[in-house]
C-alpha cells in the first residue's frame, strides 16, 4: 500500500474509533435520562435545560424575547 493509502486508512480507522466512542457516549447519556425519569424527573425538560446551557447567554435571551413576541402576536402571552 502506498503512503497516501496508509494515511487515508489511518484517518478512516480513527474516524471509526471515534464513531464507536460517540455511540457509547450516546448510550450513557440515554441511561442518565432514564435514571432521571425513574425518579420522577421530566426528561424532555432536562434536555431543554441542557440545550439552553450550551447556548450563548445573549443568544438565548434573544431567542426567549423573540418567542414572547411571537406568542403575543398570536394571543398566547
Amino acid at each position: 500500500m502506498e503512503e497516501s493509502g496508509k494515511r487515508l486508512l489511518s484517518y478512516i480507522e480513527r474516524i471509526e474509533r471515534l464513531e464507536e466512542e460517540k455511540t457509547a457516549l450516546a448510550e450513557d447519556i440515554k441511561e442518565v435520562y432514564s435514571e432521571a425519569k425513574g425518579i420522577g424527573l421530566d426528561a424532555p425538560t432536562i434536555r431543554k435545560i441542557v440545550a439552553e446551557r450550551k447556548k450563548d447567554k445573549d443568544k438565548l435571551q434573544e431567542e426567549k424575547e423573540l418567542l414572547e413576541v411571537y406568542k403575543s402576536a398570536i394571543g398566547m402571552a
